[in-house]
């Protein structure tokens, strides 16, 4: 999902990198993983419900940072995106927010996948998903994109749809044809009520895959 005048999916804006790399082949050993919070830029998106995966990359990157870097911007803007990087359990973490609109997110994944020689399997993508309940929470190995433009355009760059995702139900209370007003919107009084403990499990789960591996996170906490 993204708003109307940034849907241009043309051949000119599709990423320059190299389409079904072999990440894994090119570094076995590497003990990088790279988080991608999906979001669209500009002061208009910020806090929607379509954002939920910048606001999940902030608050893990501020629970990751170092005594003595409270003083530091917690990401810094390089190409296609904001980064934060820094160590957790011995890993290298590299987190951004795309810079590229929600529906050229591919863009920056690949990018920085290629960049930092990170395999796909170390990869996680964490974005909005109004088909499940507000709230809940779903990290999943591969699937679908769901009518969601930010994983389709990560799908399409990527050359698969087995990447890592972790996603954070918004709900669906919307009425036909108000789907992008819906997503696009801000958290009602109730949603903010219990966001910031929503966002503090969505971390937790997040540092756990990092800990323990995708399958023993999603056996711990799908579906709970």
């Amino acid at each position: 999902m993204n708003t109307p005048k940034h849907r241009n999916r043309s051949p000119t804006n599709r990423s320059p990198f190299t389409k079904n790399p072999t990440f894994a082949s090119e570094n076995p050993q590497n003990e990088q993983i790279l988080i991608a919070g999906l979001g669209n830029i500009g002061e208009e998106y910020s806090f929607t419900r379509h954002n939920i995966g910048f606001e999940v990359a902030d608050a893990l990157a501020k629970s990751l940072q170092k005594e003595d870097d409270k003083l530091v911007k917690l990401f810094s803007s390089d190409k296609l995106a904001t980064i934060h990087q820094t160590k957790f359990k011995g890993k290298q973490i590299v987190i951004i927010k795309p810079t590229t609109y929600m529906n050229l997110s591919g863009k920056a994944v690949n990018y920085w996948m290629q960049a930092e020689k990170i395999p796909i399997e170390h990869l996680l993508v964490v974005t909005d998903d109004i088909a499940l309940p507000f709230g809940t929470l779903r990290m999943k190995k591969k699937g679908s994109d769901g009518g969601h433009n930010g994983l389709a355009d990560i799908a399409e760059t990527l050359n698969t749809t087995d990447y890592n995702r972790l996603r954070f139900g918004v709900g669906s209370d919307f009425a036909k044809g108000k789907q992008v007003d819906y997503v696009l919107g801000k958290w009602t009084k109730e949603q903010e009520a219990v966001l910031a403990e929503r966002i503090e499990k969505a971390v937790e789960m997040v540092k756990s895959l990092v800990s323990i591996g995708v399958d023993r996170t999603m056996s711990l906490y799908n579906n709970k």
